[in-house]
């Protein structure tokens, strides 16, 4: 060969090498978020943002609402008026039975004020046997907290109505209008039974139950029933689910701040941002969902976990502030710390908590069962703890 041929045959190699270094592969998709401007061919790399709705709406290609809590929505109701009925008895001479609000509890036998037509009488759903998976640990707690109420609020009847240090009944407080039917030791179990329940069942069903794996592992491509109008896939209503358990507003937080977790929430929004951060990551992750983005799905669970425990945590941490302002009304004092007792009861339920059950004891052993001879030591100590356990030390002091 010729050496110009020879130059000339390097020079044609040399160029197909530097046309092939030059090829740059990418996201080719300029409607992706990560489009690649200098990419000559596409990696399948591309990555597109979740479009998130306003409120929690969904539909589906043909405009059908993909959108049912009903169930959760009744249990929501359910503890409401249990809520109701349980508080009559801050009035002395007025009693609530044991039977009833087992009934209440069980959905066994008890007619509900169902405004809603939910079909909540005679319906499958309960607080039972949602209670913590229906663990009949804390069934039977729950249960104890009925049957206590009951038989203290009976003594009021018979005209034992002022409750004091070693003496249940209903505690007046020294500074406001406000009264309760507290334990001979302080604890309310008004508070302990709504509050409570707030965390075994309707924390523990988002958290540990319907986004957990068990309940994000399933079918993402079909609907469960479209004849019956189950347009939603089933993993998207498991996400419902859990959504129900948090409020049964779509337009939260505008509506459904007034009860339960959407109303802690709301408390909590001044200084932890705890509702437009859970609202946030509801409507996005179940938007992720219907994108089939189930990464970004994967982030917004982490996210709620997060937010739904500091809310706990905020709020325990809350009352014991306030518990500490009015140390020395009785009547405040004991509720408050009733509430605060509840809210660190909570905080076990979660999933990847940071308080778990043996925290919880822990805490709650250094509060004591005494609300009466409870020292401001104690209550800033579980408060100062609580905090340190849960990230919100920088907040412990003006929650």
């Amino acid at each position: 060969m010729k050496t110009s041929n020879l130059h000339s045959f390097f020079a044609l190699l040399l160029a197909g090498f530097a046309l092939t270094s030059c090829n740059q592969e990418g996201c080719t998709d300029s409607a992706a978020s990560n489009y690649d401007s200098g990419a000559d061919s596409d990696d399948g790399s591309c990555d597109y943002d979740v479009i998130t709705p306003a409120e929690y709406v969904f539909t589906d290609a043909n405009g059908n609402n993909t959108v049912n809590f009903d169930g959760q929505r009744q249990r929501l109701n359910m503890l409401s008026e249990m809520t109701t009925y349980l508080k009559s008895s801050n009035t002395p001479g007025t009693s609530v039975d044991a039977t009833t609000l087992l009934a209440m509890y069980g959905n066994d036998g008890y007619t509900w004020n169902d405004d809603q037509q939910l079909g909540m009488t005679g319906s499958s759903k309960q607080l039972r046997s949602k209670t913590a998976g229906g663990d009949t640990y804390w069934t039977e707690t729950f249960e104890g907290f009925m049957t206590g109420i009951a038989d203290a609020s009976a003594q009021t009847v018979e005209g034992e109505t002022s409750g004091a240090a070693g003496v249940s009944g209903v505690v007046g407080s020294s500074t406001s209008s406000s009264q309760y039917l507290q334990s001979a030791q302080g604890q309310e179990w008004t508070q302990l039974i709504e509050k409570g329940l707030m965390g075994a069942c309707f924390y523990y069903n988002i958290s540990s139950v319907y986004l957990a794996s068990g309940k994000m592992d399933v079918d993402n491509s079909t609907a469960v029933d479209a004849a019956d109008d189950k347009f939603y896939t089933e993993m998207e209503h498991h996400w419902d689910e859990a959504y129900g358990y948090f409020t049964d507003a779509t337009d939260y937080p505008t509506n459904g701040a007034n009860r339960f977790w959407g109303k802690y929430a709301d408390g909590r929004e001044d200084l932890l941002n705890s509702a437009s951060r859970l609202s946030a990551a509801f409507r996005t992750g179940r938007a992720a969902i219907s994108q089939n983005r189930l990464a970004e799905r994967d982030a917004q669970i982490e996210i709620i976990n997060r937010e739904l425990e500091r809310c706990a945590a905020g709020t325990a941490i809350h009352y014991l502030n306030d518990a500490l302002g009015n140390y020395a009304d009785d009547a405040l004092r004991n509720h408050e710390l009733s509430e605060a007792k509840a809210f660190i009861m909570a905080l076990q339920f979660g999933a990847n908590t940071s308080v778990n059950t043996d925290a919880v004891n822990t805490l709650l052993g250094t509060l004591g069962e005494d609300y009466y001879t409870v020292t401001t030591a104690q209550i800033t100590q579980v408060r100062d703890d609580l905090a340190a356990l849960t990230g919100l030390t920088e907040f412990a002091s003006n929650l």
